[in-house]
């Protein structure tokens, strides 16, 4: 609002296989209340729908700056999937040229690599996501240790062996069969866990196949998504750490909005899915 006068906004609803967000260009004009914004766009029955709302800012130290908001008005310090997105409407809108570009977040700066298309728009990206983080005082959790694999905890009234990465967010990955878990119960209370200080982020994660995996996640601030890129990294990591897959081979991870490949490869974590703008519409704010 700009003297108590709504303005209209250029938004551009973008997905990473089903993990959609409400974008919105602020490389010249920025937006004061994202997370207010976030919590009245995200709403699927009253407005435009999404799992929140992320601003494609300029950035003194990359390309351009990703600002995540949650479907609850929190701010995220990272989103696989997002992140392709962001890097997508960077560089088809002309504010990054070539097939790499960087991108500040709150987990740091993260490089991508494009997939462009015949039209000349960017497709898909891979995203050198960095080095897991595995100590559990540094996910955060109350669990110490240098890692925290097959962990046993006492959760939403059953035992369960966790396994927690940091993606430059917090995630616990459990492997039981996502199909069989009531998510909707289940996911709140690993979300709101006192083990847990900053919230947390869940996968449930199966072995479907050789270096092949199924996964639903449930994201702290919004829910079960139908994908989500870190989550798919630290299910990847937790596989490997688990003796589930293979270290420095790719990874399939099959989500429900579509399947991510993830590489774990020494320290270093490589993400690679597809970036698909929905449609543009405006909005006010």
């Amino acid at each position: 609002m700009s003297g108590g006068l709504a303005m209209l906004r250029k938004f551009y609803k973008m997905h990473g296989i089903g993990n959609d967000y409400i974008y919105f260009d602020c490389m010249e004009r920025d937006i004061s209340n994202p997370g207010e914004l976030s919590v009245r766009l995200s709403d699927r029955h009253f407005s435009v729908g999404g799992d929140g709302v992320i601003l494609l800012r300029p950035s003194a130290v990359a390309d351009c700056k990703m600002s995540m908001f949650n479907a609850d008005g929190s701010e995220g310090k990272m989103c696989g999937n997002g992140i392709r997105c962001v890097g997508k409407l960077a560089h088809d809108l002309g504010y990054v040229k070539g097939d790499c570009c960087t991108v500040e977040t709150l987990s740091g700066i993260k490089k991508l690599k494009f997939t462009i298309g015949g039209d000349g728009k960017v497709t898909a990206a891979t995203v050198d996501m960095g080095a897991a983080v595995l100590n559990g005082r540094d996910i955060p959790s109350a669990i110490e240790g240098e890692k925290v694999v097959g962990y046993p905890v006492n959760i939403a009234g059953g035992e369960w062996n966790i396994t927690l990465v940091s993606m430059g967010n917090p995630h616990c990955v459990v492997f039981a069969d996502p199909d069989q878990i009531d998510i909707e119960r289940v996911g709140p209370q690993f979300e709101n866990c006192p083990l847990f200080p900053e919230r947390i982020n869940t996968e449930f994660v199966s072995v479907t196949g050789k270096n092949e995996l199924k996964m639903r996640v449930w994201e702290r601030g919004s829910g079960e998504t139908w994908a989500c890129g870190t989550g798919a990294c630290a299910a990847a990591v937790a596989a490997v750490l688990n003796g589930r897959a293979d270290r420095g081979v790719p990874v399939t991870v099959h989500l429900r909005g579509g399947d991510l490949v993830v590489t774990y490869a020494d320290d270093t974590v490589f993400m690679h899915g597809g970036a698909t703008l929905a449609f543009e519409g405006v909005v006010e704010i």
